[in-house]
């Protein structure tokens, strides 16, 4: 193999550098805060059947800051958009390896992206039972749905005040969790927090399954971290930037998912919503915490303030995502009809809706097979793949410039690496088998492509 280059700066005119470490930090966390704290708690306390299931939550943020050191050298080192994509491709080198790799990391995302914001999508529909409880769960499937198609339609035209658009439903998002955690501290009971069943700590094969299970929603809440280094051409400073926003967002949102969980669970008896599915309660368990104080009035209130932070989070996810098959066939490494722009407003047509009609079908899944299936996915080619990559890059181009070295290297990334194997290897058997057949497929999808596309070079 050759040894991989240094990408080159694209011909066209670059991006302004524009954005500093508070922008950076308040993007990754824009994207992290979603509807995640509010849908994943019961489905945390279920994993272990108890308040003891913040020990997964804890081992995830462990996972996500070594995988964080990762992202942030690659991004460090090659401060372009694109993030997963380029890392792989230059990683691997652009016509061996790193041409599949490309592939197969855009081939996984056109099914793991759509995944994340069909939760958004069930949680929506969730917290709209809350509110209109004489609702059939077909019913409430039907919203999703139609939820989905209105968000295509909002995308599916030129959108002039998309930043007005994403900082308005990030406000909400802001009011919405102060009010959760500012609740909870007026009322927080430690005795009702920490009511450990027996044995909860005891080890064995169930609980080590268990504490996967907790590990998985952990990192489903932590999701977002790396957002920055999508955008790497619009970084100023992005040695310094980009790792410093990706560890402090890490350690912000850590909190306030801390304390929204603690703030949960000490005013809500955790027996009261665990098991989730035999309790369908748990599906808007926000809202009964907010009931439980304030009264049905206020909480309906509030339920109104968390369908308005699940929009804003699908509506920011599909705008994004909708951008990264596009960009890949753009650039000659990924299926051609995924970069047609509409004639006259200029946007991924093919992408947008290709997404969101999978978002919409996979709301027909339970949100815990969602989550599962999405970090089952990713797993294998985004966050294993890049921990080779980096390795491989410190092996093969070793003067390569780095800003930012992994602390400790490599003991991030074996932790990271024996971390996200035990998160895969503890899923369900059929998840892990949808994991590895949804690779193969790319791998077959891939041979074909190249087939078709033999002859024709990147244009990046």
């Amino acid at each position: 193999m050759t040894t991989p280059t240094t990408p080159t700066a694209p011909s066209a005119a670059p991006l302004q550098r524009r954005f500093g470490l508070l922008h950076a930090t308040a993007l990754n966390m824009i994207n992290m805060i979603g509807i995640g704290p509010f849908i994943t708690i019961p489905l945390l306390m279920t994993a272990l059947g108890g308040p003891q299931a913040m020990l997964g939550w804890a081992i995830a943020l462990v996972i996500v800051i070594c995988d964080g050191m990762i992202w942030s050298e690659l991004g460090a080192a090659m401060p372009h958009s694109g993030g997963s994509f380029g890392y792989l491709r230059e990683a691997f080198g652009r016509e061996q390896l790193g041409r599949l790799m490309a592939f197969l990391f855009v081939w996984q995302f056109i099914l793991s992206g759509p995944l994340e914001i069909a939760s958004g999508y069930i949680g929506f529909s969730q917290y709209l039972g809350y509110i209109w409880p004489s609702a059939s769960p077909r019913l409430l499937l039907g919203v999703a749905a139609v939820v989905g198609l209105v968000n295509i339609a909002l995308l599916y035209r030129r959108i002039t005040s998309i930043a007005k658009i994403t900082v308005s439903l990030w406000i909400g998002t802001l009011l919405t969790t102060a009010a959760v955690i500012a609740t909870g501290a007026f009322h927080f009971d430690p005795k009702v927090a920490f009511d450990f069943p027996p044995g909860a700590f005891t080890f064995s094969l169930g609980f080590l399954i268990g504490l996967g299970a907790a590990s998985r929603i952990g990192v489903y809440d932590y999701l977002g971290y790396y957002d920055i280094c999508y955008i790497g051409d619009e970084v100023a400073n992005p040695g310094r930037v980009i790792p410093r926003s990706i560890l402090l967002s890490t350690l912000a949102v850590a909190a306030i998912y801390f304390l929204i969980n603690l703030s949960i669970i000490g005013v809500v008896p955790w027996r009261e919503f665990v098991p989730a599915d035999a309790h369908p309660q748990s599906a808007f368990i926000v809202s009964i915490f907010m009931e439980k104080i304030y009264g049905p009035n206020v909480a309906t209130v509030f339920t109104v303030m968390v369908l308005w932070t699940a929009f804003g989070s699908v509506f920011a996810l599909l705008l994004g995502y909708s951008r990264v098959p596009y960009a890949a066939a753009r650039d000659g490494y990924f299926f051609a009809p995924f970069a047609r722009l509409h004639p006259t407003a200029g946007f991924p047509t093919v992408s947008v809706v290709v997404l969101g009609l999978i978002a919409i079908a996979a709301c027909m899944f339970s949100l815990a097979v969602v989550i599962d299936a999405l970090i089952a996915t990713r797993i294998l080619v985004q966050f294993i793949g890049q921990i080779a990559g980096v390795m491989r890059l410190r092996r093969v181009n070793p003067e390569m410039p780095r800003p930012y070295r992994i602390w400790l290297y490599p003991v991030p990334a074996f932790v990271a690496l024996a971390g996200w194997l035990f998160i895969f290897l503890t899923t369900n058997v059929q998840v892990i088998a949808f994991g590895l057949g949804l690779l193969l497929l790319g791998v077959v999808a891939f041979g074909l492509w190249s087939r078709t596309h033999a002859a024709r070079q990147p244009l990046v």
